[in-house]
């Protein structure tokens, strides 16, 4: 049996359906036992377990033969990250008492970076479990291509991607969720000792202006890239309701300048399978 956090999101979702088409046995690990009953519909084990709470989790780690953790995405947080460090301590704790066969720990794509920004949390992740003694990967994938669900709006209406990602011909390592899903179950079904990082992006990296002819594909019309200007960025993720644009601002940096990226571009990282337009053409579909 696995366990699995997050089964409500598209990750966990993904990953559980995988696992269940291969005839094994899950126990789905939800915050709201309302989101249960469909999982327990597909013969899911359903418990009820949240990150912050060491022994709800404990309980609902114990006994399996692996476990997918993934920790709440972080948009809008000071730089020390406070609300993490709460889940950090639980999930450690909870993993060292229950003590599963295997982990796998969905990370990021620039968690070892130094520079500050919003992906040093992920790295506080994998430093508080280095001394875990249980065997655990770190999943580090690249930029997900559905962040682009935000430039559905305006890709459909205007024309026009607005885009954060620049040079508007500099490629971005990025990956499906769909495969991030789909890579995690088969990480769980491998046998490995100790710890170790695998690495996960596209087959091919993507420039803004494919992802705006992605999206012209799909949606039938012409779509341009556009830059935001980087002296807009604060004002504009302020109106959006952010307090702490700067951890955000800093990642995107990280990207457009090439300090976040995969120690030797994504050469020894494994590859998926879902396609540019695939993930675009699915994510329209989603948002109707």
């Amino acid at each position: 049996m696995f366990a699995i956090t997050a089964i409500t999101g598209r990750v966990g979702g993904e990953l559980a359906n995988t696992l269940l088409d291969t005839g094994k046995s899950i126990r789905a690990v939800v915050r709201d036992k309302s989101k249960g009953p469909s999982w327990a519909a597909k013969g899911c084990e359903v418990v009820v377990a949240d990150l912050e709470d060491a022994e709800s989790l404990t309980e609902a780690l114990r006994g399996v033969e692996g476990v997918f953790i993934l920790f709440p995405p972080i948009y809008d947080s000071e730089p020390t990250f406070p609300e993490l460090l709460p889940r950090i301590d639980a999930v450690r704790r909870a993993l060292i008492q229950a003590r599963p066969g295997k982990v796998v720990v969905l990370s990021t794509i620039g968690a070892e970076a130094t520079q500050p920004n919003l992906l040093n949390a992920l790295g506080m992740v994998e430093a508080a479990l280095a001394d875990v003694m249980l065997p655990i990967t770190f999943l580090r994938a690249a930029w997900f291509i559905e962040n682009a669900e935000w430039d559905v709006a305006s890709a459909r209406d205007e024309g026009v991607l607005h885009s954060y990602l620049q040079p508007l011909d500099h490629e971005v390592p990025m990956i499906s969720t769909v495969d991030v899903g789909r890579t995690a179950a088969a990480l769980l079904m491998e046998h490995w000792d100790g710890h170790r990082i695998v690495e996960l992006e596209a087959a091919e990296r993507v420039t803004p202006h494919q992802m705006a002819a992605a999206f012209g594909r799909a949606l039938g019309r012409d779509v341009r890239a556009q830059v935001v200007p980087r002296e807009q960025w604060e004002v504009i993720f302020r109106q959006q309701g952010m307090r702490h644009p700067t951890p955000r601002m800093q990642m995107i940096d990280g990207f457009n300048e090439g300090w976040i990226d995969f120690k030797d571009r994504g050469a020894h990282a494994r590859k998926g399978q879902v396609t540019l337009d695939d993930a675009i053409t699915r994510l329209i579909e989603r948002k109707g």
